[in-house]
């Protein structure tokens, strides 16, 4: 059997808000939240648990694979909303793209200031 990631919980100051927020930029859906978190599906196999987390917590890196179609529709959301974004983690808001490993990526800031990745190629062996 291969190894998937199931679910990760992503700590925010308002996970409603927050899953919310992801669901509408990445063109899925958010029903509620349930129980103690707010879950998001990405696919089949991941679901994102946004969490409360009034404590403060640290910012983490999210990357996405996603075909070219699906960056197109992600990257106009991202713009529509008036989002910074860069072209690289160190520099999210030169209002540009990559075109590393032959493909285009983009990184920009959740509410929370988490950095979110969409990369249409991975590396090679990643």
């Amino acid at each position: 059997m291969a190894i998937t990631l199931n679910h990760t919980i992503v700590p925010a100051r308002d996970k409603d808000a927050s899953a919310r927020f992801f669901a509408d930029i990445f063109g899925l859906k958010y029903e509620g939240s349930s129980g103690y978190f707010a879950p998001v599906r990405v696919n089949e196999t991941l679901t994102l648990d946004f969490d409360d987390d009034v404590e403060g917590f640290d910012i983490h890196h999210y990357a996405f694979h996603v075909s070219d179609e699906e960056f197109d529709a992600i990257f106009s959301r991202i713009q529509q909303a008036g989002l910074a974004y860069g072209s690289e983690p160190w520099n999210l808001e030169n209002r540009k793209l990559n075109n590393w490993n032959g493909g285009r990526g983009v990184y920009f800031r959740d509410p929370n200031g988490h950095i979110l990745e969409l990369l249409t190629r991975v590396p090679s062996g990643g």
